[in-house]
């Protein structure tokens, strides 16, 4: 179970993932291999890879997320109602190859930059796709019996929200 599916809301889930581009990808395998006798081609090929490998750019329903980092994490995420605008920069070469950065302004101050990604006009539609789904639907609205238990160990915890998601989706159903 991944860094961000662990901290995904009951209800929530994975819409669509973005991912680095292939050229990405190639550029630390070329520097191995051009700069690879020299220690700064396996510096670069190490850096980047570990680059690649801990970041994260999803959209899930409620949410946009960006993680990076693995010893010291760094998650930004902006809610979908709260994102106002959105700019894709892209190069000729990226409009040629589909790749670029997309930047997401939120209410107030806040801007989420996103590093250079494979087909930034996708992620930004799987986000106005997510934000209409979730403005057309209503908020489940979860009524809980009873408090949980403090004592609750984790395989509980999952076992009582998986039964809270499955009893609010069989109500949303049901209307």
């Amino acid at each position: 179970m991944s860094y961000i599916s662990r901290r995904l809301a009951p209800g929530e889930e994975i819409v669509h993932e973005g991912r680095f581009h292939f050229i990405q990808k190639a550029w630390p395998w070329l520097a191995l291999l051009v700069l690879g006798i020299l220690v700064i081609g396996i510096i670069i090929w190490v850096k980047e890879l570990v680059r690649m490998g801990t970041t994260r750019m999803v959209v899930t329903s409620r949410r946009v997320l960006l993680k990076r980092g693995f010893f010291v994490v760094h998650l930004d995420e902006l809610t979908l109602g709260s994102i106002e605008g959105s700019h894709i920069d892209q190069s000729i070469f990226g409009r040629m190859f589909g790749y670029g950065k997309l930047m997401l302004r939120g209410r107030g101050d806040t801007h989420l930059q996103f590093p250079t990604m494979d087909r930034p006009g996708q992620f930004r539609a799987a986000i106005e796709q997510a934000r209409i789904e979730g403005e057309a639907q209503p908020a489940a609205i979860v009524v809980r019996e009873h408090e949980p238990p403090v004592d609750e160990t984790k395989r509980e915890r999952r076992r009582r929200i998986r039964e809270e998601v499955r009893a609010a989706e069989r109500a949303r159903h049901a209307h």
